[in-house]
Parts: structure tokens; sequence; C-alpha cells
């Protein structure tokens, strides 16, 4: 059993430094279950979303960033639209992901750190998303190489699937973005 004062006290700071980072106040949750309600995912969640919020009300650390919600969360802010305290949980998960990568905490899932690296730097070279660059490195990386493969070819015949990255304007502002960032992370400690 949690003595819940004693977690309160050693992770002090925890909720308020989710809080700034996010820019949401977490503390305005009344545990209404809106956001669990409407999450298209939290049948595969450990906690419910409105579960999170919760432990990081109670700077309960060690459990707001150590389970498989905040890495399954995939951001729809669905939970964001039905809050009626208009709390962005969806950004809250965002800060709560970051926060356990600065912690050096690995997600429970297979590959789902692998995924998110191959994403931003997807985003990072194009501007946007590069789905078949993305899918390819992947594969490659997790040793999945023939993981979705059927669907290629349908996708491409119906012209849902480039062979090479869209160019966008402003690509070269988004990289920017990108080293700003890794810059900002420099001075903060090396993260």
């Amino acid at each position: 059993m949690t003595n819940l004062s004693a977690v309160k006290r050693k992770n002090q700071g925890f909720k308020e430094k989710i809080e700034a980072e996010s820019g949401q106040s977490v503390t305005s949750c009344y545990q209404c279950g809106k956001c669990t309600g409407g999450c298209p995912l939290s049948f595969a969640m450990d906690y419910a979303p409105r579960q999170i919020v919760r432990m990081v009300q109670l700077n309960m650390k060690d459990r707001a960033l150590n389970n498989s919600t905040i890495w399954l969360c995939a951001t729809c802010s669905t939970c964001t639209a039905r809050c009626p305290r208009e709390v962005d949980l969806a950004a809250v998960m965002d800060t709560l992901r970051i926060e356990a990568r600065h912690q050096g905490i690995k997600p429970k899932e297979k590959d789902v750190a692998l995924f998110h690296d191959i994403f931003l730097n997807s985003v990072k070279k194009s501007g946007r998303v590069f789905e078949m660059g993305m899918t390819v490195a992947y594969n490659m990386k997790s040793g999945n190489l023939m993981q979705d493969a059927e669907l290629g070819l349908p996708m491409f015949v119906k012209n849902k699937l480039n062979l090479t990255p869209d160019k966008i304007k402003g690509a070269k502002e988004v990289k920017k973005i990108f080293d700003k960032v890794k810059e900002i992370e420099k001075v903060e400690g090396g993260h």
C-alpha cells in the first residue's frame, strides 16, 4: 500500500512542473470522466486518461511516468474537446512522455519510442510526415521488414501512398524549430 502523504512530499513540485511545461491546469480537473469516456484507445490503456490526471494532481510521479497510457495516447484531442474545464489533456500526455524520456523511462510497449523518433525525424527532414519513408525506416529498425507490406500496393494504386516526400513550403523553418529545441535542451541540461 502506498502512503500518499509520503509520495506527495517525495515528488513535491511534479504537478507544478507538468502544469508549467504543458501550459495546462490539471488542478482544475474535477474527474468527471468525459475524457476517458471519449478516448478511442482507453480500452488498450492500463490507466484511464482521468486516472493519469489524478496521478499528476497527487504528485504520483512514478505512476504517472511508468505506464502504457501516456505512450498509447494518439493525441487525437477527443479528450480535450470533451473536457468541461478546458484542460488540454493531449498536451499533458505529450508533456508526460517528454518527461518520461528525460527521466530515462522506456515504454513497456516494444518499439514505441523508436516509432516516435522515426516520426519526428520524418517531420524534421520533410516538414511533414513522409509515410512511405517512415514505414520503411520503422520496419527496418524494428526488424519487422514485411510488416503491413500487403497494404502498400493497394494504397499506392489508390494514390494514397507516395514514393517520394511531398515538398512543402517552410520545410527549412520546420528544421530550424527542431534545431532550436535541440539547442534549448543542451542549455537546460543535455536531455
